[in-house]
């Protein structure tokens, strides 16, 4: 059987996000025991700074029966200039799927091109793919599922964005985008998942929450932004999300949040830690459907 990688979100068929979805349920429910990767182990690579993704992953693997190596690029030869082609066949030799969470998304292409063993894309600039399924996990958690859902993005155009386009493309439901101007998401991303499903960018945060059935929004200056937080504090006034912009979306909605928050900017403190937020729940969330991912791409 050919390895399956996982590195964007249409990687995954509708089904098959489906089938991730019902497994992550059932381990977070408990009813699921298997170990299937007993013996097997999961290298994880990082060249950016992690809480959620670091620790989720690695309990993961040890609950499926797994060991996980952390792997820092100040300490392997990768931070040292070997290439990643070379890494990726090293590696293969030794594990049996890896995790990487790193800056360029054309690293992580190179590396799944290259390794024979599953690659799973932990987070790049351009995607962060096992964030936004965990979030599609949560809405169909507490909103019931995603068919016929409004989904409102709020802020930076960044790669939770472009997840959320490709999620919405393969899943077929409703997402709105409030970007500034020059912050908007990915062109190609955006074309592709306009061509699938209903989807639309504006700078009015009003027009993007009316109604809307989960909020999503992401600090305004994310990792390696640092030099621009002043600029991007400007860009993004009026687009915090509030207690009065979330009474504009649907009575059952959520608030959603990838962490680390920054409370007074891109959200209010009522708001994060209000009735409506699953921020948290959104956080475990990372174990369960991870879990699911590397049971599906490594355990057969």
């Amino acid at each position: 059987m050919p390895k399956r990688d996982f590195l964007a979100i249409p990687d995954l068929s509708r089904e098959e996000i489906g089938a991730v979805v019902d497994l992550a349920q059932r381990m977070k429910r408990g009813e699921y025991r298997d170990r299937p990767l007993e013996g097997k182990t999961l290298a994880m690579i990082f060249t950016k700074s992690s809480t959620r993704t670091r620790v989720s992953f690695e309990v993961g693997t040890l609950q499926l029966g797994g060991h996980a190596l952390f792997l820092s690029s100040r300490d392997i030869q990768l931070g040292r200039g070997e290439p990643i082609r070379d890494t990726a066949r090293v590696l293969s030799r030794y594990v049996d799927g890896i995790m990487i969470r790193t800056f360029a998304h054309s690293d992580v292409e190179e590396l799944a091109r290259h390794a024979s063993v599953p690659v799973i894309n932990g987070l790049t600039d351009l995607l962060h793919p096992c964030q936004v399924l965990t979030d599609v996990f949560t809405m169909h958690e507490y909103l019931g599922g995603w068919d016929g859902k409004a989904v409102a993005w709020i802020g930076d155009g960044n790669n939770m964005a472009n997840s959320w386009l490709n999620a919405a493309a393969v899943l077929g439901f409703e997402l709105r985008l409030a970007c500034p101007e020059g912050y908007e998401p990915n062109h190609d991303i955006f074309e592709f998942a306009k061509a699938h499903t209903n989807v639309m960018i504006t700078e009015d945060v009003e027009e993007a929450v009316r109604g809307a059935h989960a909020v999503n929004t992401d600090v305004w200056a994310s990792m390696g932004q640092e030099g621009e937080a002043e600029q991007r504090m400007l860009a993004f006034k009026g687009y915090q999300v509030s207690a009065a912009l979330m009474k504009l979306a649907a009575r059952d909605a959520i608030f959603l949040h990838c962490l680390p928050a920054h409370r007074g900017e891109e959200v209010t403190e009522d708001v994060f830690e209000g009735p409506q937020s699953r921020v948290f729940d959104q956080a475990e969330n990372r174990l369960h459907v991870q879990k699911a991912v590397m049971a599906t791409l490594m355990g057969g």
